[in-house]
């Protein structure tokens, strides 16, 4: 899967950044250098080419000082030409990792992008609610989250849609029965804007998803350890530590990411919940209270999982989206990049 072109300028430009260069124009008119691998002529060309029509203007530049930046920081690069930048993006990673690294340098420092992103996991929703993100993230579901959590519900939204939206296609009497083919032309008959009784059929849906994914994430969560867990789990605090660069809504995002040890080093859990939310779409929030040791002082951490079709109405099976509602800068277990 090719990466969108916005995603390949920031990853790209923020690892050529690390390799030194004053000017990002004559960088990019030199070629690519040896020292950055993995990206293939193609995507240079598709990079160098939205440079030369002054696309993504801010992006480019985001992404070159957040590289300039790793490379003087003294929890980076120290000054230090890098002999390696791995470029990650495209690349499937065959193994079970929940490190989420679009960068590789000199086969030690792991980088992420984030550029106005909030979205810390994509998940199925069996293995957020269901098995708290034990043993990694898997994005491709097996089961439809809401024939499990809301199945009346679906099931009456269904006929609702195929009622007003669809009667002149062949689909089965049950949502369950759907192929992937039927899928792709329910969606297409959906319109973007439901009509009044398939809105409220799906405000009954979402209400009754929501309440039913929220209470199966609280049966896993029995104890402090288990709760512990899963916070890190959400904040993607790995064995590893790594670093995140990119932008946020406050300006540029510069960050050390801290491993589970780090955090019980500094940090204790004072609770940890999770409750459905009102909000269009199916949605569970959580939150944490965290204390420093050194002082006390308690920090409050939020977020929210949305629980959608993952290719349009009916288009794909249910998919488990989890954002950050905390600025990030303020996370416990993330440090500032010094």
């Amino acid at each position: 899967m090719v990466p969108p072109l916005r995603t390949e300028i920031t990853e790209i430009v923020t690892g050529l950044a690390m390799l030194g260069g004053e000017d990002l124009e004559e960088v990019l008119s030199a070629g690519p250098p040896p020292e950055l691998r993995e990206v293939d002529a193609a995507t240079w060309d598709r990079v160098v080419e939205a440079y030369d029509r002054r696309e993504h203007r801010v992006d480019f530049l985001a992404a070159w000082n957040n590289g300039r930046a790793f490379l003087a920081a003294d929890d980076g690069l120290r000054g230090r030409r890098p002999l390696l930048v791995e470029w990650t993006g495209g690349h499937r990673d065959p193994g079970d990792t929940v490190v989420p690294a679009d960068l590789r340098v000199d086969h030690v420092f792991l980088v992420s992008c984030k550029y106005l992103s909030k979205v810390l996991h994509n998940s199925a929703p069996e293995v957020l609610f269901d098995r708290c993100l034990a043993g990694g993230q898997v994005r491709r579901s097996t089961v439809d989250w809401f024939d499990v959590v809301a199945p009346a519900e679906h099931q009456e939204l269904y006929q609702l849609v195929r009622r007003h939206h669809a009667p002149h296609l062949d689909l089965p009497e049950a949502v369950g029965a759907l192929t992937a083919a039927q899928r792709r032309e329910l969606r297409r008959a959906v319109p973007r804007d439901w009509d009044r009784e398939c809105a409220a059929g799906y405000e009954r849906l979402a209400t009754a998803a929501a309440a039913a994914s929220a209470q199966r994430w609280l049966e896993g969560l029995d104890g402090e350890r288990a709760r512990a867990a899963m916070l890190w789990r959400l904040l993607r605090l790995s064995p590893a530590p790594y670093f995140v660069l990119g932008t946020a809504a406050g300006g540029t995002l510069r960050l050390r990411v801290g491993t589970p040890w780090d955090f019980t080093r500094h940090f204790r859990l004072r609770s940890f919940e999770v409750a459905a939310q009102p909000g269009g779409q199916a949605r569970v929030g959580w939150s944490a209270v965290v204390a420093a040791r050194c002082s006390d002082e308690e920090r409050r951490v939020e977020g929210h999982v949305e629980i959608r079709w993952s290719h349009g109405r009916f288009g794909g099976l249910p998919e488990a989206k989890v954002y950050l509602d905390s600025p990030a800068t303020a996370v416990p277990g993330y440090w500032p990049l010094t």
